[in-house]
């Protein structure tokens, strides 16, 4: 629930995913998509345009707030992952972007399960900064030198349970997924190295250090950043889509109750 304090910013500076990994997502037919974690509605946009009705659901109402105000159309709901306010069998696609590693994944499962239609597709989508890249992955590495956080490091949770991974889907109930696919997709963006200080700064580990922390970080980020770039200019920042997909499985057929007299 952190980032409902930067809902604005995060809106403006985190990437959305690309169009290419969306179409790669979305099932054929898809007419009732729901956006689950659906934050400050990046994902929910590009449904919007593909799919006829999209719900997104949400548990911080400040993210909520921003969702609202640009996607015009979309009927926003407040939930979670773990409590998914929609029918049983109502779906016929379930994403979540960016947030399946906050989600307890044995009970966010089985509720995806839930509300999606036999043969309905599950899918997650993580969009950001290339770490492969050198100098994306040493501005990394001295922010979270001084702001480590889960956001960043999929670090436990709750009562120790351990969080999944980022990138990483975890199917704890076997049988209730099948036809699983992984993609991914790379494109650039144009940003200074202000816009890119800026977008570090969305995320957990800083929004939920201590001020001196967080300003250490971004400035121990920045020095990387001003080094490989100097003079300010705009620079092509690679990002990059990770996206995991499965089918729901048929339900049984209802067992017939036949009665002797």
């Amino acid at each position: 629930m952190s980032f409902g304090a930067i809902a604005e910013d995060y809106d403006r500076l985190r990437p959305g995913p690309p169009e290419e990994a969306v179409d790669w997502l979305l099932p054929e037919h898809c007419q009732i998509a729901v956006d689950l974690g659906a934050g400050t509605g990046l994902l929910t946009r590009l449904l919007a345009r593909k799919v006829a009705q999209v719900i997104a659901v949400e548990p911080d109402d400040r993210m909520a707030a921003v969702l609202r105000a640009r996607s015009p159309g979309v009927h926003v709901m407040r939930g979670t992952g773990e409590a998914i306010p929609v029918a049983d069998a109502s779906a016929d696609g379930v994403f979540v972007s960016s947030a399946w590693h906050w989600m307890d994944s044995g009970r966010a499962a089985g509720e995806i399960g839930r509300v999606l239609r036999d043969g309905g597709r599950f899918g997650v989508i993580w969009t950001g900064r290339d770490r492969e890249v050198d100098w994306l992955r040493e501005a990394g590495r001295q922010l979270m030198a001084a702001t480590a956080g889960p956001d960043d490091q999929g670090q436990a949770h709750g009562e120790g349970a351990p969080r999944s991974r980022r990138r990483e889907v975890r199917l704890p109930e076997p049988g209730l997924f099948g036809n699983v696919g992984t993609a991914s997709f790379r494109f650039t963006r144009a940003m200074t190295v202000t816009d890119i200080v800026d977008m570090l700064a969305t995320y957990s580990g800083v929004i939920t250090a201590s001020t001196q922390d967080g300003a250490a970080g971004l400035a121990r980020a920045r020095a990387v950043l001003e080094e490989w770039f100097p003079g300010g200019a705009a620079i092509d920042v690679p990002t990059r889509a990770w996206c995991w997909r499965a089918d729901r499985a048929n339900r049984p057929p209802s067992a017939e109750v036949t009665s002797q007299t």
